[in-house]
């Protein structure tokens, strides 16, 4: 009777073992992207780019911080905020001082009324986010 029910307990515990090892295995992954949504969505920002209007440089800007946010949450990065994010993420990021630069750069167009932007500040914000997608896989 001793030996039925330890014979029992061994099989239970293998198939409980053995059901975890299936479902860890097959889980879909946290970090599908629909590429071709991010890549569409940052060609919009660059075609947005305006060599006289800085509102409109402002606004790609903010939309390239949103759009790489999108990316670490659609890759599972925890965080409250996106900086907390970033911070997650920062060894994933070939670029990551860049990056925080421009979301830096980011929070004072959020922030601040009278931030002004050169085109080329506007090109090296732009071009540290495209990285951060890249290294993201999401363009």
């Amino acid at each position: 009777m001793d030996n039925l029910i330890l014979v029992m307990f061994a099989a239970i515990l293998f198939v409980g073992i053995l059901l975890m090892v299936i479902i860890t295995l097959t889980r879909k992954a946290p970090g599908g992207l629909n590429r071709d949504e991010f890549r569409t969505r940052w060609m919009q920002i660059e075609r947005s780019l305006s060599v006289s209007d800085e509102g409109i440089n402002h606004l790609a800007i903010l939309n390239a911080d949103k759009l790489l946010d999108q990316a670490l949450k659609a890759r599972g990065f925890r965080g409250e905020t996106m900086g907390e994010r970033l911070k997650t993420a920062s060894s994933q990021l070939s670029n990551r001082n860049a990056v925080w630069t421009a979301h830096k750069l980011r929070n004072r167009i959020a922030h601040e009324s009278d931030v002004k932007l050169s085109p080329n500040a506007t090109r090296q914000a732009l071009k540290a986010f495209k990285s951060g997608l890249r290294d993201l896989g999401a363009v």
